[in-house]
């Protein structure tokens, strides 16, 4: 129980999305949160409030929040609601009014510091690149891309060279992680599994790169829609649950709520909690009120999870975070925001020699050409492609498209992995036969579908050992 220290309570407010998760305590036991880690092991990121445990919660985004002297939460209320109320603009008048908030918000975030920019074959920090460009600002980029897989850093060189920006490319080598994997734990305290941070191979680079990071997470997200059609409720549901479950994780998951015992079944457990959360956010348009969701609900514990890697070297910046552009966007009709069309237009307007680079989504056509990225215009570079990776295949080098295929494949990382699953004091947790079933259905099966549970089972394990050191 908490004694509550009412003369000691101190307001707290969160943004609309918050960079980094404010833990707070309730009033609840101090037992792990079994429901909660199953979410977390079905979707990779934990789910609303949920931590590891039942007396511990992360505080809500967008609210105004009292805690007491012992950091309890009293009440939180919110201060900013998703809506979807579109202005009577034109399409010019709404790229005018992105373009000027865009410009404000960077030179506000960088000011006169030298910018570190990551830089992908992508749109958003393409974006970022012509802002920062545009605004006279001393920027070093970089780039990466896995060895033996697609040259993305070829893209991203172009548009640093476009842009005057100095620039490093670097070559994701297999088992990176292993070096580092303990202070990654460290870093982002568990809470996404271990195979995506890529940038935790190029960690050291940072500090010699400049003063501040200007990070283009979740442009793609709120420009663009989440769904093309008008949905039901119940399709609404059925859309958002398809897009956080990942591949062999609801098998997972209902192999420990079963194990632990746990009421009812998993899957009834997740879709009342994800109905429950979507009735909150009061948006008739779906691809509005998906793109809340997300909001709300993924980018605070999933997209900003990782962002401590960076964080953890240089301060971090985020144009596409800032409150006034998540309230921008609420006002902006969901046409002009499908399909990338501010932002192509924005890029095209403003440079348009960028705009002239391959758009990596759409390779090998531009923002130009793009609408040309179907048949019979792009077989000739599908034949190709195809052709170049069987080709590396047969040379006892597999193409290489995922990250988990750089950590967990071949026999060095076999050992590795092996040395963190196969570990006594873990199967108090993960019963030792869900971890020889599920590892076994990886090595021996379909790898793709089982490589989520094997990067899951590996951050709880690291988990665990932080546990035995509290």
């Amino acid at each position: 129980m908490y004694i509550a220290l009412r003369n000691q309570i101190k307001p707290l407010k969160t943004p609309i999305i918050p960079i980094k998760p404010t833990f707070a305590k309730i009033d609840a036991p101090h037992e792990l949160n079994k429901e909660a880690i199953c979410i977390f092991m079905a979707t990779g990121f934990f789910l609303d409030q949920d931590t590891y445990w039942k007396d511990e919660v992360v505080l809500k985004p967008a609210c105004t929040h009292e805690i007491d002297g012992n950091g309890l939460l009293i009440k939180s209320s919110p201060w900013f609601e998703w809506h979807y109320k579109p202005r009577d603009l034109t399409f010019k008048q709404a790229l005018q009014e992105f373009t000027d908030l865009f410009h404000a918000i960077i030179e506000e975030q960088v000011g006169s510091q030298k910018v570190i920019l990551p830089l992908s074959g992508g749109l958003d920090s393409r974006t970022q690149a012509v802002a920062l460009k545009s605004l006279g600002k001393n920027v070093h980029s970089y780039s990466y891309d896995f060895k033996g897989g697609y040259p993305e850093t070829k893209i991203a060189k172009q548009i640093a060279k476009e842009c005057e920006f100095s620039f490093n490319e670097y070559h994701i080598e297999k088992g990176y992680l292993w070096d580092s994997i303990e202070e990654l734990a460290k870093i982002n305290g568990c809470y996404s599994e271990f195979t995506h941070p890529r940038q935790m191979a190029i960690i050291n680079e940072f500090e010699t790169m400049g003063d501040v990071f200007s990070l283009g997470h979740w442009g793609d997200v709120l420009f663009d829609h989440q769904t093309k059609q008008q949905l039901t409720p119940e399709e609404e549901l059925h859309l958002i649950l398809k897009k956080i479950i990942k591949k062999g994780g609801l098998e997972l998951a209902n192999s420990l709520w079963d194990e632990w015992g746990l009421k009812g079944t998993f899957s009834n457990y997740l879709e009342a909690r994800v109905k429950k959360l979507l009735e909150t956010i009061d948006i008739k348009n779906s691809s509005a009120k998906i793109r809340a969701f997300k909001s709300l609900y993924w980018a605070p514990r999933w997209t900003s999870t990782n962002l401590s890697v960076f964080s953890n070297k240089r301060p971090i910046t985020l144009p596409y975070y800032d409150d006034r552009m998540c309230a921008f966007i609420c006002g902006v009709p969901e046409a002009y925001l499908a399909d990338r069309k501010l932002q192509i237009a924005y890029l095209k307007q403003q440079n348009p020699s960028v705009a002239k680079i391959t758009w990596q989504s759409e390779k090998p056509f531009n923002l130009y050409n793009y609408q040309y990225n179907k048949s019979p215009y792009n077989l000739p570079y599908r034949i190709i492609n195809k052709l170049q990776r069987e080709l590396k295949g047969l040379s006892g080098k597999p193409y290489i498209q995922r990250n988990w295929e750089l950590q967990f494949l071949g026999i060095e990382n076999e050992m590795q992995l092996k040395s963190y699953l196969f570990n006594k004091e873990l199967y108090d947790f993960i019963p030792e036969k869900i971890m020889n079933q599920l590892y076994q259905q990886f090595k021996n099966g379909d790898q793709v579908y089982y490589s989520h549970s094997i990067s899951m089972l590996l951050t709880i394990a690291l988990k665990m050992k932080q546990f035995d050191k509290e």
